[in-house]
């Protein structure tokens, strides 16, 4: 009989199908439900991206799937391997419940998309859900129905690795990517659709304010921080649909994320509503022993289920522990139901009861080279690169006419071009920056390449062939920063400047002479400094994908122009980290850009702003900003303030501007960010076309999470600015009255 018949009979018998299957459950199989485990089937990438793990034999996790000792595995990649997992589910286990397949796919399946940090670069939502949008239609070919992405974790030390994860340091923007990827994971057709993907925002909670920049380091900030940065990003995300979150391998002020009622019962559960699951990051059960939060293995078991985690993933801990922790009255059966029932429930609203084999299509799993899934790598390519500076226009290069000199540890493939977190595509189909420039160029052989160094090793003689190389062009395109394995999990850097080789590299090109378009690839914010920061054109490029030579071509040949935003602070040093845009003012603010005042929120060598702020990044074509209007200055209560500006190019080449509206509030009852973005908007101009650009305020824009930690606003005056970036703009100010 299988799983369908069985809940119509239930359903003809007057009784809800998953509750039947929880009544007919042993405590064994009810733990498997719980049990998430590494497929044994899976490409070497996923194996090599988490801690070594033993998920057995094919045959011996085909077996434990028949006698029901676990429910969903992960990061496999066969279609045909999952197919036959299923079929063992459905067919010749007791209960017939079908096998959730879950994976990372965080940018990209197949056709590898930029890095989320690089995409959010785009400003762009529309961009990042149909990015996702097409690496579900390639993950769910396989088999997989579940995704543990996006990552929503906000971002503000360039020292931590897994910055490139999300969608970087700031609230606004981190909440509207957020809804935009989970839509795009899930689709909109329902999560039973086959093509549907179920969304996993992570990682609950404040993961990204490790101390240090130091991964897996404790987390201990103010609950007001929790609620006013950390959260919103996750709320953001349910709203727009999530259903599973998983938890954070950091403890929260003394608390493991892993074992925190507080954080998914209080909060997640009590506060927000939340009916989804809550899954554990891999082995984060287990690491509750080496937390010295937890006595051994069943201890953590105990406490990882009563602190709000509903599935184990990798550990075993649920499998081997649950039934005698229920046993023992030291779990509670009725909560062990409740956690099956989510799981369950998640299954049927997926289709897998309905029909388990919906999103297996061998075929359509192997295809690695999809046209409109290129194209969109490119697009999403060239819109996440930043141009961070232009100095006498260097930029656009001419396709023709002049000798290139191509530079730098990443000019080549395969490596280092789809970036950190890439399981499933190989490096292979990337495009590399040699190839994308030789094929815009008319003349290929225009293009003298020499690599200098790798990312972090010096090669004998190299120095030497690159400064030949840039004595013999008329320009050179220089592609430093970082590779690939220098950002993403277990990646944090004490120093975010670039390695010592390429710096080398770096200075002797510079004195040569010649022009230097400098390009960075990295997954966090660099610092750069010597002949690197004084580059004639500094472009920022990520790591961009399947398609990054095509798309680097676009911009440098003016093909495209630039119309990236850097979504983090880039700080003058490593030293100002954990660096951010909307810090706090202080009691003793600089009072000018001038160094030798003392007694100010200064450091010794250098004022606490960016090298380029938050918001920063150039065109083609020049921007004017002016003319700022707040109307009458005064909001009413439940009134709105329309803010305007006029927005002109006054260049001679088309350009995309992002017109960013920011907030201060000069007096409240807890003391407020210099700024903080509040909307903006993308304009497109022509060269001499002016636009007066609108935005709307409400109340709600002005609200902070108060003493008594709920959201309020207070009267009084604000600052606000239109402007290019966070640092800069036109200034105004209005008043909300109570």
């Amino acid at each position: 009989m299988t799983q369908a018949l069985s809940s119509a009979i239930a359903a003809d018998a007057g009784l809800d199908p998953i509750e039947d299957l929880i009544a007919r459950m042993t405590l064994e199989e009810k733990a498997g439900q719980l049990t998430v485990m590494p497929a044994a089937l899976a490409p070497a990438p996923a194996t090599a991206a988490n801690p070594e793990a033993v998920p057995g034999s094919i045959e011996e996790q085909a077996q434990a799937v028949r006698e029901g000792r676990v429910g969903a595995l992960f990061n496999g990649d066969s279609a045909t391997w999952h197919r036959e997992m299923q079929r063992v589910a459905v067919e010749e286990s007791r209960l017939k419940i079908p096998l959730l397949f879950g994976a990372d796919v965080i940018h990209g399946f197949r056709t590898i998309f930029p890095t989320p940090l690089a995409e959010a670069a785009a400003f762009d939502a529309d961009l990042a859900e149909r990015t996702a949008r097409a690496a579900a239609v390639e993950a769910t070919a396989t088999g997989i129905a579940w995704n543990f992405a996006p990552m929503v974790d906000i971002s503000r030390d360039a020292r931590w690795g897994r910055g490139v994860e999300g969608a970087g340091e700031d609230v606004f923007l981190g909440c509207l990517l957020a809804e935009a990827r989970v839509r795009g994971f899930q689709g909109a057709k329902g999560l039973a659709d086959a093509q549907s993907m179920l969304a996993t925002p992570k990682h609950l909670a404040a993961y990204g304010a490790a101390v240090s920049g130091l991964d897996y380091n404790s987390v201990d900030v103010s609950e007001r921080t929790l609620r006013e940065v950390y959260f919103p990003p996750f709320q953001a995300a349910f709203r727009a649909g999530a259903l599973s979150t998983m938890a954070a391998f950091n403890d929260l002020a003394g608390v493991p994320c892993h074992a925190n009622p507080w954080l998914t019962k209080t909060v997640l559960q009590g506060e927000w509503g939340f009916e989804g699951f809550v899954v554990s990051d891999f082995t984060g059960d287990m690491e509750l022993i080496a937390h010295g939060f937890a006595e051994d293995a069943r201890d953590a078991a105990r406490l990882a289920f009563n602190g709000g985690v509903d599935m184990s993933m990798s550990s075993g801990f649920y499998a081997e522990h649950l039934p005698d922790l229920v046993r023992s009255g030291e779990v509670d059966e009725a909560e062990v139901d409740a956690s099956v029932r989510r799981v369950l429930k998640l299954k049927q609203a997926l289709g897998l009861f309905d029909d388990p084999f919906n999103r297996m299509t061998p075929a359509l799993a192997e295809t690695t080279d999809e046209p409109a899934h290129r194209e969109l790598a490119r697009e999403a390519g060239r819109r996440s690169m930043v141009l961070l500076e232009n100095r006498g226009d260097l930029l656009p290069l001419p396709k023709s006419g002049k000798t290139i000199a191509l530079i730098g540890p990443f000019i080549d493939g395969p490596d280092h071009l789809n970036g950190p977190w890439v399981l499933f595509g190989h490096p292979k189909y990337a495009v590399s920056i040699e190839d994308g420039l030789r094929a815009a160029l008319a003349d290929p052989q225009a293009l003298k390449v020499a690599k200098g160094c790798e990312a972090e090793i010096a090669i004998d003689g190299g120095i030497d062939t690159a400064v030949q190389a840039a004595q013999a062009s008329d320009v050179v395109v220089l592609v430093v920063g970082e590779g690939e394995r220098m950002s993403g999990e277990a990646q944090s850097r004490i120093d975010i400047g670039l390695p010592a080789p390429q710096r080398a590299l770096v200075e002797a090109v510079a004195a040569v002479g010649k022009p230097i378009v400098l390009i960075l690839k990295s997954g966090r914010a660099l610092v750069l400094d010597g002949a690197a920061q004084s580059a004639e054109a500094i472009v920022c490029a990520w790591f961009l994908g399947a398609e990054t030579g095509h798309a680097v071509a676009d911009i440098l040949f003016g093909d495209h122009a630039p119309s990236g935003r850097l979504p983090v602070s880039f700080p003058r040093h490593t030293g100002q980290s954990p660096f951010y845009y909307d810090r706090k003012v202080t009691g003793r603010p600089p009072l000018s850009l001038e160094h030798g005042e003392e007694f100010k929120a200064r450091y010794r060598e250098t004022l606490n702003i960016a090298a380029w702020p938050f918001g920063h990044g150039l065109t083609y074509g020049r921007i004017d900003y002016a003319d700022l209007d707040v109307g009458d200055g005064v909001m009413a209560w439940d009134g709105a303030l329309r803010v305007s500006a006029e927005v002109s190019n006054t260049g001679a080449r088309a350009a995309d501007e992002v017109v960013q509206l920011y907030i201060h509030d000069r007096a409240a009852s807890v003391t407020r960010p210099i700024r903080q973005l509040k909307a903006f908007q993308r304009v497109a101009l022509q060269p001499g076309e002016s636009r007066r650009v609108t935005f709307t305020l409400t109340r709600k824009d002005l609200e902070f999470v108060g003493r008594d930690l709920q959201w309020i606003a207070e009267p009084g005056r604000f600052t606000v600015w239109i402007a290019p970036s966070a640092e800069t703009g036109l200034e105004g100010a209005f008043e909300l009255r109570g």
